[in-house]
Parts: structure tokens; sequence; C-alpha cells
């Protein structure tokens, strides 16, 4: 009895109200736009209404490993694109990751490239991949792409950009450009420089026929140049130093607050007009080296001139080197607005500290220091040289973080460049060491017991030591 009343109450209750789908149709596929493809393309199956409304998205992400193969990928577009045209409607954002997997994989992306850039473009981002890693299969960028006047991120990966007349992206505010091929320096430039208000700036570079970058621009903030790691130690090295002669690399950016060199392999580096510097990062394989009618230590010195205002910098490990090279027979420029600094430092000598001082005499407001130590062996007589050494103004005026990380075996050397902080600043507030679980392991406690008793010069500041291996805490002092 219970059953049929409940069955009857069921039957008697007004179906629920289909409220999405009364919503028109450029509202639905705008929300849409936020589902991935693969789930955009499912509600086609809902109604004759959703069988078509789904193709008016005005966005599109689209990989070509997730279609059976690839001409049915190219199908696909294809067919998405005619409804478009002969719906007059347009993508607003397009996202292609091809990967060809033939030789005979039929070009597709210059023309579909062609149509979206002639609509209202504002987002683009294609990559080749698969057999696309041979430049053969990349294609060529079409004209329409350099004058697309909506466009405002572009992102494009192992293609290439032909030659262009004139270059038009009134608002593009991101450019990231990787492993491109280009026809040759001159385009490049102008295709930096026609962007009036670009902002963010990235190039992953390779052998793409330009010697000299220079990246001219009176709006950008931000700038990441460099190899990809992986490039550099292949087989068909492009990198080599026949290629790399006469490379150079020109920087002139009024408004740059963020630079990155990632693995950048130039010969010669010029910066200019880098007033509003804030953050510098150096990741590894960085060289300064002489060219036609300048020194090496010239170079140098103009480099270190040129981003001297900057607030944060990160160093690797061959910057450093490059540093102390530097400093073994001339001084640094005064970096007055520095506050933070990282550095990576392999040494076989204690001595790399008496180096060290001298880059702090050039940070006279210093706040924090980060020391990553890669390498350092067990040391005795050359110890005793730490207590002689000379103490830069900034441990006695602003020195108010210390973090040392070592990531080799031996501490004994960590522990006395530790001691060298925790005994001469004045202000500072806490000291993280980060130790090998080995050396804690080997009954070392009275090393650490005598590093924590230690006269600290600053009544403020704490010890605090972790486990470098699993990064757990081992006490604040």
């Amino acid at each position: 009895m219970e059953a049929k009343n409940e069955k009857r109450i069921c039957l008697e209750r007004p179906a629920r109200e289909d409220l999405i789908s009364k919503l028109p149709d450029a509202l639905i596929s705008q929300i849409l736009s936020y589902l991935p493809t693969k789930d955009i393309v499912r509600t086609s199956v809902l109604s004759k209404r959703w069988k078509r409304v789904w193709l008016l998205i005005p966005g599109l992400d689209l990989d070509s490993y997730e279609f059976p193969d690839y001409n049915t990928f190219v199908s696909f577009v294809n067919k998405f694109l005619d409804f478009s045209r002969e719906q007059k409607s347009c993508l607003h954002k397009l996202k292609l990751d091809i990967h060809k997997d033939h030789e005979n994989d039929q070009s597709c992306a210059t023309p579909w490239i062609d149509f979206v850039a002639r609509g209202n473009l504002t987002h683009l981002d294609v990559e080749f991949g698969g057999y696309a890693l041979w430049r053969e299969f990349w294609e060529m960028m079409p004209v329409s792409l350099y004058i697309c006047e909506t466009l405002l991120h572009l992102r494009l990966y192992r293609v290439l950009m032909g030659n262009f007349e004139s270059v038009s992206l009134p608002r593009l505010k991101t450019l990231c450009l990787e492993r491109n091929i280009y026809p040759n320096e001159a385009s490049v430039e102008s295709l930096i420089s026609s962007c009036p208000v670009l902002e963010d700036l990235t190039i992953v570079r390779m052998n793409d026929n330009v010697k000299v970058l220079r990246v001219y621009s009176q709006s950008l903030t931000s700038f990441s140049v460099g190899y990809n790691p992986g490039d550099l130690i292949r087989k068909y090295n492009y990198y080599s130093e026949k290629v790399r002669e006469n490379s150079g690399l020109v920087i002139d950016a009024p408004r740059l607050k963020y630079l990155t060199f990632n693995y950048e392999r130039s010969k010669s580096k010029i910066v200019r007009n880098l007033s509003s510097l804030v953050k510098v990062n150096v990741l590894s394989a960085f060289d300064i080296s002489s060219v036609v009618g300048c020194s090496e230590q010239q170079m140098a010195h103009n480099f270190f001139t040129g981003i001297s205002r900057v607030r944060e910098m990160i160093i690797s490990q061959n910057m450093m080197e490059r540093i102390f090279s530097y400093l073994s027979v001339d001084s640094l420029p005064q970096f007055c607005n520095l506050s933070y600094l990282k550095g990576n430092v392999c040494s076989t000598s204690v001595t790399f500290l008496d180096v060290f001082t001298k880059l702090l005499e050039s940070c006279p407001n210093l706040k924090s220091i980060v020391l990553v130590l890669t390498c350092f062996t067990d040391y005795t007589d050359e110890m005793v040289e730490m207590r002689v050494w000379s103490v830069p103004k900034c441990l006695l005026s602003s020195l108010e973080f210390v973090e040392i990380k070592n990531e080799y075996e031996a501490d004994d050397g960590v522990l006395e460049v530790a001691r060298y902080f925790v005994e001469n600043s004045i202000n500072l507030k806490k000291l993280v060491l980060h130790l090998q679980y080995s050396f804690l392991k080997q009954g070392n406690p009275a090393i650490l017991k005598d590093l924590i008793a230690l006269p600290r010069r600053s009544s403020m500041c704490q010890i605090e030591v972790f486990n470098v291996h699993n990064g757990r805490a081992l006490g604040i002092f």
C-alpha cells in the first residue's frame, strides 16, 4: 500500500524544469567553454538543440593525441571552423597541441590560424610535438597573425615564423616564443618592439637564426630568456662554440621588473635602462665573455652595473663562480637596493667565504641571505681563518635572516659558515640550518651543541635546525 502511495506521489509531482535549456545560445556556449573539450562535445547528445549549440563556444583546447588518429583530428577542426564560418561566430581562445605521426600528415595549422586571426581572437597557443620535433614538419605562421589587433596572449612552440612586412599587435600583453625558427634577427626585434603594451615576454632559444637577440620595449615588466637544459646535451648539439661565436643579448627595457636568465649562453650580454628592476634570477650555465672591442672584464663590469638597482637576486653556482672570478681583480658596483640574495656555491675551500664577504660588501642594505652549499669538505686549519674575516656593513646594520642549505655529506664547514654569521650579525633574527641526516646520525651533536651555545651578537637571534633529507624540524634554539 505504501509503495503504491509513493508511486502515485511521484507521478503527481511536476517534472523539474530545464532552466539551462531556456538560456540563450550565446550564454550556454559561454558556460560550456569552462569545461574540458571532451565534455563539451558530449553535450551534443542531449537534444537536437544541443547538437549544434556547443559549436558556438568561444574557446577550444585541442590535443591531436586525444583523437583516434591525426586525420580524424584534422577533420574535426575543419568541420568546427566551417560551422563557425557559416554561423559568423568566432573563437576568442584557441589552443592547439599538434602531434604529427607520419611524414605524409597534412599541414593544417596555417589556414586554421589564418581564419581565427581574422576574427576577434584574444588567446592563441600553438605547439608542435611528436614527429614535429623535426623541423620538416613545422608549419609557417600566417601574416594575418602579426596584424591581429585583438590578440592579448600568444604562445608559439616549434613553429616557422616567416617574413612579414609589418607588425601590429596593439593589445598583446603576453608573448611566449619557444624553440621557433625566425627568418632573421630583425624579424624578432621588430615583433617585440611592435607590441606597445607587451608586459610579459618569454623566449626559449635554440638554433633559431638569431645571433644577437635584441629586446627593446618601453612597456615590458617581466622577461625570461635562455635555453631548455635538455637541448644543451643532445647528440646534435646546436650550441657549439662555433654557433655561439659573436652571439649576444641586448636588453633595453626601462620598466622591466623581473629578469630571468634560464641557461642563457650568449657570449655577450648588454643591459640598459633597467632602473625599475626588482628581481634577477640566474639559473645555471651563465656566460659573460669578451666580444670584439670589449674585454671580458669590461663586459662583466657593464653587466653588473646594468643590474645594480635590483632588489632580489638569485644566483646559480655558475654565476657565483663568474662573480668570484670578477672579484679577484675588481670590485662590484654597489647594490644599494638589494635586500634578498640567494646563491648556490660549490667550493673545495672555505676561502670562498673570503670572496663571499667581498660580495656582501657591495650589498650594504641586505636583509636576507640564502646559501645553498653543493659541496663542502672537512677542514681543520682553514677554519681558523674565518675568525679574522672582514665584516661587511650589512652584517652590522641590516641583515635579519640567514638560511644555509647543505647538499653535501660533510657539515663541519657549514657550521663554521653559520658561526660566522651568528658571531658578527648585530640585528640577526633567525638563522636556519639544513643539515644532512648522516652528519646528525654520526654522533656529532656536540658540534651542534657548540653552535647553539655560541655567544650571539644579536639578542634576538634564534637558530632553527632541519633535517635536509626529510625537511623535519629538529628544534629551535
